[in-house]
């Protein structure tokens, strides 16, 4: 049986499947089956946003090349498979981060065999970008 159900002010404009006595029946996706990058806030998707990101961090480090350096490894000569480290020395320290090899040549920077050693940094440290200025 399809019925169009209410929620208080609120109609559901589309039908929906009612089990045999009358509830509504669906399932949840598990965390797993949810892909994560098509999330969106109603405007863009976590996967634009990321990729806006890297436009960005591409330009902050192409604009600063003296202090920015790619590496396809870390420090400890370890990476994550099919991803490169990038980043920028800044007046408070390092800020980086690992994209994926498809956007290596974005980064106009310096080339190191190992990255440097990662001087503890966190994302709330975005702000050291703004010593570039």
């Amino acid at each position: 049986m399809k019925k169009i159900v209410s929620y208080k002010e609120i109609v559901l404009q589309e039908t929906i499947d009612l089990d045999k006595d009358g509830k509504i029946e669906f399932t949840l996706p598990t965390p797993a089956e949810i892909d994560y990058g098509k999330v969106s806030d109603g405007y863009h998707t976590f996967d634009e946003l990321y990729y806006h990101r890297m436009i960005l961090f591409s330009i902050i480090c192409n604009q600063n090349k003296k202090n920015s350096w790619k590496s396809k490894l870390h420090n400890d000569g370890t990476m994550f498979e099919g991803y490169f480290i990038v980043g920028v020395f800044t007046g408070e320290g390092q800020y980086t981060y690992h994209y994926k090899l498809d956007y290596w040549d974005l980064f106009e920077v310096d080339v190191l065999e190992k990255a440097p050693e990662w001087d503890g940094h966190r994302p709330e440290d975005i702000g050291r970008l703004l010593n570039l200025i």
